[in-house]
């Protein structure tokens, strides 16, 4: 294994980030992934990700090769500071900021730290994430300058050359979903339909066209909108 052939992927078993599984394990030789449990309402999605991990190994005999191993790391400091709807109870809403009440000050920013940390130790230099700035909740820790930077923090705190790649920061949620259809067309399609989670309230009971989950929540809204939108196109 190489750094420059392997893959560490930020995967939380959701849309965005099962799209971006694949996404590697059709470019990189070596894949590993890694989640966070932080006290999240929807943690349905920690059992969800092995599912999608499952059902991607099972796509191709190459597939199943490339993936390697899992990691859970702990982030429960966020929720132990608490005030965000996706670890406290409450509904989720727009602040007074501008910003949605589902929003987790440092999440992402915790994330690709710890991710470095792990692929440091893990001889991986390539972190991928699904983050997107284009149709999301508006965390301004999803947006691309803000990565930029924290890769060249990290890159000089480690003293070494970590790449962050996000392959979905400037696509649509309709178009990420091509991206999955041209990565393994329908049948890829319909794996990340059925194992993926993305509800914030954590449903798995209700099952649309879409997926599973309530149907009303931001992550919900977003994930139908742009299903639907891909399918018309």
């Amino acid at each position: 294994m190489t750094a420059q052939s392997s893959a560490l992927v930020l995967f939380s078993g959701g849309q965005d980030s099962s799209i971006c599984l694949a996404y590697a394990l059709a470019h990189y030789s070596h894949v590993e992934t890694v989640a966070f449990t932080y006290g999240q309402r929807h943690a349905v999605e920690l059992t969800c990700r092995r599912e999608v991990r499952d059902a991607l190994a099972a796509f191709s005999p190459e597939w199943k090769q490339r993936l390697g191993a899992d990691h859970i790391l702990s982030a429960d400091a966020l929720a132990e500071i608490g005030g965000s709807s996706l670890t406290d109870a409450g509904a989720i809403q727009m602040r007074n900021d501008g910003l949605p009440t589902s929003f987790v000050p440092g999440r992402n920013l915790i994330f690709f730290t710890y991710a470095a940390a792990l692929g440091y130790r893990r001889g991986i230099s390539r972190l991928v994430g699904g983050m997107c700035e284009t149709d999301f909740s508006g965390y301004p820790d999803c947006r691309a300058d803000t990565l930029q930077a924290l890769n060249s923090s990290i890159n000089l705190g480690m003293n070494h050359q970590f790449s962050f790649e996000t392959p979905l920061m400037h696509l649509s949620k309709a178009q990420s979903w091509q991206l999955a259809a041209d990565l393994g067309g329908t049948p890829l399609v319909d794996a990340i339909l059925e194992h993926s989670h993305t509800c914030y309230e954590g449903i798995r009971e209700t099952r649309h066209v879409w997926g599973y989950g309530c149907g009303t929540c931001p992550a919900c809204l977003l994930r139908a909108k742009g299903y639907e939108e891909w399918r018309i196109a």
